[in-house]
């Protein structure tokens, strides 16, 4: 056997995508959605996408995460209906008029027609209605529920599988409260939620933005967006919560008796982490020019087993590995064998391809020592017993995490005037400025920003207080806080 074919044996030969992400992020992510079989983009109905297999086993594993932390902090889950009357839509005047160009109506049923019904593009309004039945004395509050739903908005911009779509799937959580108070807390575990779940078990870093009043949810008194940095230097909005002020508690008349027995309205908030954004993020911020790497925690196969043999030690060979698989299920780790009858290089491309975190490579020399280990973010290899199997994919998510914050945290640059700013967008940077406002005066500075620019401002931090000094770099009025300012989806 030649060098080169025993490279190509045991998978040494280097094997690329064409396209490089960093230079080229929207083809590599085209490709890594076509390649993975994420998703199929040939359904006949424009802005609509199937999802496969093997981004739906993620998703799922992401609604778990966000679901056992919502019931943790006392949510209920439930089912509310896809449709939902017009009548509802049009109870809270700024909801209806923040949607209304989003929205899918329904208005026949076979050949008659029926009451014009709204598919959800959010579902205050549905929720909203049965709270004013469900809720009769402050002993109800808080009142916290949540649904999985797929929602339909007729986005009209340009369409991209997972990161914006005209239907897609996300968990959205309904609170009410007795007091502002109260409903503040709730956006602060909000905040909390996103930060555990989505940074710590997923390895996804973002901001949360108080947003400017011109870009807060429509009903809303303000909008808490967490923003995720994209490789082309983008930022797409990830879990959102917002604090309602009572508008939709007094159309809707969700009201409690108080312990005086006086009747009073509900403060309430809405949170809503999109679990195929956020499963965009995932793929877009770990993967590399070899393809996927999903972290161990949500990969559905987190160790592929590659047996690696002769004609003569065929058979004790996959007796070892069918014995590794059997202890690794024990163990709670998720783990397939792949015995295919092809080459052993294409197996490791694939499945490295597929993004699978942990391999085991099983031959002659694991049969009475430690296994060979390869790990999918480093791509290395090492020599480990099977009890440290976990220990490693804990490890490799830890490292995934460290490098998506590192690249995260050098993104975000100051600037001081125009040009910098200019400057900053252009090298797919977060731009940090003095900003004078984020309520309407700021407006017209914000309307430069997206004309010349064509980025937005996102808005203030809400983890944390930042004092501006200095004047507004656009109006030159004394500034009244510090903005981050960047492009997006």
């Amino acid at each position: 056997m030649t060098k080169k074919e025993k490279e190509e044996k045991i998978g040494k030969k280097k094997i690329t995508f064409k396209i490089d992400k960093e230079k080229n992020f929207s083809k590599w992510f085209s490709e890594i959605v076509a390649k993975a079989e994420l998703a199929d983009l040939r359904y006949n109905v424009k802005g609509f996408v199937v999802f496969a297999p093997w981004s739906v086993l993620v998703m799922e594993k992401m609604y778990d995460a966000f679901e056992q932390e919502l019931q943790k902090q006392m949510h209920l889950p439930c089912y509310f209906p896809s449709l939902i009357p017009e009548e509802n839509f049009k109870k809270e005047a700024k909801h209806v008029s923040g949607f209304k160009p989003e929205v899918f109506w329904v208005t026949q049923a076979g050949n008659k027609k029926i009451e014009k019904l709204a598919l959800r593009p959010t579902s205050e309004t549905a929720f909203f209605q049965l709270y004013s039945l469900w809720i009769r004395s402050y002993k109800d509050l808080p009142f916290k529920r949540y649904q999985r739903a797929n929602i339909f908005r007729y986005e009209t911009k340009t369409t991209h599988p997972f990161m914006r779509s005209r239907e897609f799937y996300w968990l959205e959580a309904h609170d009410c409260f007795a007091s502002k108070e109260d409903a503040e807390k709730q956006v602060q575990e909000d905040i909390a939620i996103t930060e555990k779940i989505m940074h710590q078990k997923f390895g996804i870093p973002s901001i949360p933005f108080r947003r400017p009043e011109w870009d807060k949810f429509a009903g809303a008194i303000y909008t808490i967006g967490s923003d995720v940095l994209m490789p082309d230097g983008k930022l797409t909005q990830q879990p959102s919560t917002h604090l309602l002020d009572q508008g939709f508690a007094k159309v809707f008349n969700i009201h409690f008796k108080d312990e005086k027995g006086e009747k009073q309205f509900v403060w309430q908030t809405c949170y809503g982490p999109c679990i195929s954004r956020i499963f965009a993020s995932l793929i877009a911020l770990h993967g590399d020019n070899s393809g996927l790497i999903y972290p161990f925690f949500l990969a559905p196969i987190q160790v592929i087993i590659i047996p690696i043999f002769t004609a003569k030690n065929k058979p004790t060979v996959l007796k070892k590995v069918k014995e590794v698989e059997k202890k690794l299920t024990k163990d709670d780790i998720s783990s397939m064998i792949d015995d295919r009858e092809i080459a052993v290089g294409e197996k490791f491309y694939y499945w490295e391809m597929k993004g699978v975190p942990l391999r085991l490579e099983i031959g002659e020399k694991e049969l009475k020592g430690k296994l060979t280990l390869f790990l999918r973010d480093e791509k290395k290899r090492k020599r480990v017993s099977l009890a440290q199997i976990k220990k490693e994919g804990l490890a490799l998510d830890r490292r995934l995490r460290k490098k998506a914050d590192s690249a995260f945290e050098k993104a975000i640059v100051n600037v001081k005037n125009f040009d910098e700013l200019k400057t900053a967008l252009k090298n797919k940077k977060i731009a940090r400025c003095n900003f004078c406002s984020i309520d309407k005066k700021g407006e017209r500075c914000a309307a430069v920003v997206e004309k010349e620019l064509l980025a937005s401002v996102r808005g203030v931090r809400a983890d944390k207080k930042e004092k501006a000094k200095g004047k507004c770099i656009f109006c030159s009025k004394k500034a009244g806080c510090v903005v981050y300012i960047a492009k997006s989806y």
